[in-house]
């Protein structure tokens, strides 16, 4: 019960300070934060139906505060085929006061718990999109994948099984491939070969898969670029921020002058950081860079000739 209450206009600009009720003349004012609305105890007029919460300071500086602010669950996640939204039973036999339940109850507890469990994932959609979701989180550990990336190839496979792209083709190739799909569209590609070598599949029928997504789903993504793949390959060659960049501008001007339309961006990157690298110094051979790239030492060797005579670099091999 507050006495003296500011007022807010729609575009929350503090109009006057209201203290007591325009209808009945009562200074019993009350605020709903769940409606927003500005109430009057006495005769329940709403004086404000935009009021805003102007509570206590909800930030947090360490995990005991976090815990007791806490106005909410965790965030929503793709990962889970219920989104995080359903009912959790604890194993533990306390209450939520943290008292212990009373041996008489906790035969029903029991009993609740179990048919929770079964419920949750009742439905052969639900079953189905459970073990797809962690065929997604399977393959991403073993690739290395970050969690945007699940997330986002969650959110297309739902999407898929929600226009029954599904039917007529496996679980896993849909999932790899909207793996695949999602990699692109958050800009941390990885090949088709990188794919197909983490699983059973061959990468012809992974991009097969991947080509009926994009068409179907209407994804829309932009072909890749070689500069996306220098800073894990610079990484794993133990190259220098000096040679990415170098090899960086070599592929800024191969794009000015239109020479990697048509080629594969990995073998073009891969060209690049050979040509940085022995320019910087720090010379990598053809075969440890193929290696490094998934390309064989054929593709890089044309891909830097190509790149040398047509950029007019000067290069001591």
């Amino acid at each position: 019960m507050k006495t003296d209450v500011e007022y807010k206009n729609k575009d929350h600009q503090s109009v006057e300070q209201v203290t007591e009720c325009p209808e009945c003349g009562s200074r019993r004012l009350s605020q709903d934060y769940d409606r927003g609305e500005l109430i009057c105890d006495e005769c329940g007029l709403v004086i404000d139906e935009t009021y805003i919460d102007q509570g206590p300071d909800w930030r947090s500086f360490d995990m005991k505060e976090e815990g007791d602010k806490s106005r909410a669950g965790p965030p929503m996640s793709e990962m889970m085929h219920d989104k995080g939204l359903s009912t959790n039973i604890s194993v533990s036999d306390r209450d939520s006061y943290g008292k212990s339940i009373p041996s008489k109850n906790r035969a029903q507890i029991y009993r609740l718990r179990k048919w929770q469990r079964r419920i949750r994932v009742s439905s052969a959609k639900e079953r189905s999109l459970v073990s797809a979701l962690k065929e997604i989180n399977r393959i991403a550990s073993t690739m290395g994948l970050p969690r945007n990336i699940m997330e986002s190839a969650a959110r297309i496979y739902r999407e898929a099984v929600e226009r029954n792209l599904i039917r007529g083709r496996s679980i896993s190739s849909v999932v790899i491939s909207s793996l695949y799909a999602a990699s692109r569209k958050m800009n941390l590609p990885r090949t088709l070969d990188e794919f197909a070598d983490a699983t059973e599949f061959k990468r012809t029928e992974i991009g097969r898969t991947y080509r009926f997504l994009s068409r179907e789903l209407e994804l829309q993504l932009k072909p890749t670029k070689p500069q996306l793949y220098l800073q894990r390959y610079c990484n794993e060659l133990s190259l220098s921020g000096t040679i990415r960049k170098m090899a960086e501008n070599i592929l800024e001007d191969a794009e000015e002058k239109d020479l990697i339309s048509g080629k594969g961006p990995s073998g073009l990157a891969a060209a690049a950081i050979y040509i940085a690298s022995v320019k910087g110094g720090e010379r990598r051979t053809q075969r440890e860079i193929a290696e490094i790239a998934d390309v064989t030492e054929v593709t890089v060797r044309n891909r830097y000739k190509d790149l040398v005579k047509q950029l007019d670099i000067e290069i001591d091999v």
